[in-house]
């Protein structure tokens, strides 16, 4: 056979792929350059590309002087249980209202609306609520506060996925006796488990990187990592090094994760999407 050659369409096509990728990662690679270099480096004009040496320090101040290492257990602590609490709840409210329609046809929306709701609409009544129970400042008010807005995104994109799951396989199982609890739980979910792992790791990219809430909710308690970035940008100076260091630490977690279910990513979010 004659090997076809590369096409205008082509050339085209891997160009503005190269020039996306070039777009999308020269802030990444700005932000480790940074992260590395001594605080005279930070600023100048043309900018530095390459570092006179790595300064680690940048790090260590990151991690013990301004609390990053706590950020970051406390990020880890309510980014986790958040997302395990919004999976329990939000998988089943899931299967009820896509097998079910659970509701109607109106319930699947009122869910969806509260995502439509900005979260400054809520910042008084969630503070006094908080405030009156005693929970300011702890794991639990944004533990549950990150839930209520995760479970109606986890049930929304979840219901099409049970939508495409053939009722017949369940219905198999309970004419063998299984209770439909089981079938749920042994059928239903292990055929969607590529898109639950997905949405699970999208709730906690949300629970992770949330700022406002954490600003409002949390003083010296609980401090997730998004809440110690303003600390360094108060006064004078700006520590655009640590603030760098800090942001690549908070990064490295996400992107394992990512990298960890990628192969449930792709599977997961496609999942449903093609109808006959």
């Amino acid at each position: 056979m004659k090997r076809q050659g590369i096409g205008l369409a082509d050339v085209l096509t891997y160009a503005a792929l190269t020039l996306a990728a070039i777009v999308f990662l020269a802030p990444v690679l700005w932000m480790l350059i940074t992260a590395v270099k001594p605080p005279g480096e930070w600023l100048n004009t043309p900018p530095i590309l390459i570092p006179s040496e790595i300064h680690w320090q940048n790090f260590t101040d990151a991690l013990f002087k301004w609390g990053g290492a706590k950020g970051l257990c406390d990020s880890l602590i309510v980014a986790s249980l958040s997302t395990l609490l919004s999976l329990l709840l939000g998988v089943p409210a899931a299967y009820a209202i896509g097998r079910f329609n659970t509701g109607g046809n109106n319930l699947s929306f009122t869910v969806l609306s509260i995502l439509f709701m900005p979260p400054v609409a809520v910042a008084i009544p969630m503070y006094l609520f908080w405030s009156a129970l005693g929970l300011l400042d702890s794991y639990t008010a944004l533990i549950l506060q990150y839930t209520v807005f995760n479970v109606p995104f986890i049930s929304w994109v979840l219901k099409s996925f049970f939508e495409d799951i053939p009722r017949e396989m369940e219905d198999s199982a309970m004419v063998n006796g299984a209770t439909r609890w089981r079938a749920f739980w042994e059928i239903a979910v292990p055929l969607a488990r590529p898109a639950i792992l997905a949405v699970a790791l999208l709730a906690f990219i949300f629970s992770w990187n949330e700022f406002f809430f954490a600003l409002i909710l949390t003083r010296a308690h609980v401090t997730t990592l998004p809440f110690i970035l303003p600390v360094l940008m108060e006064g004078h100076d700006i520590l655009w090094g640590d603030i760098a260091a800090i942001a690549t630490l908070g990064a490295i977690p996400v992107v394992v994760l990512a990298f960890a279910l990628q192969k449930y990513l792709v599977r997961g979010l496609s999942f449903g999407t093609i109808r006959e």
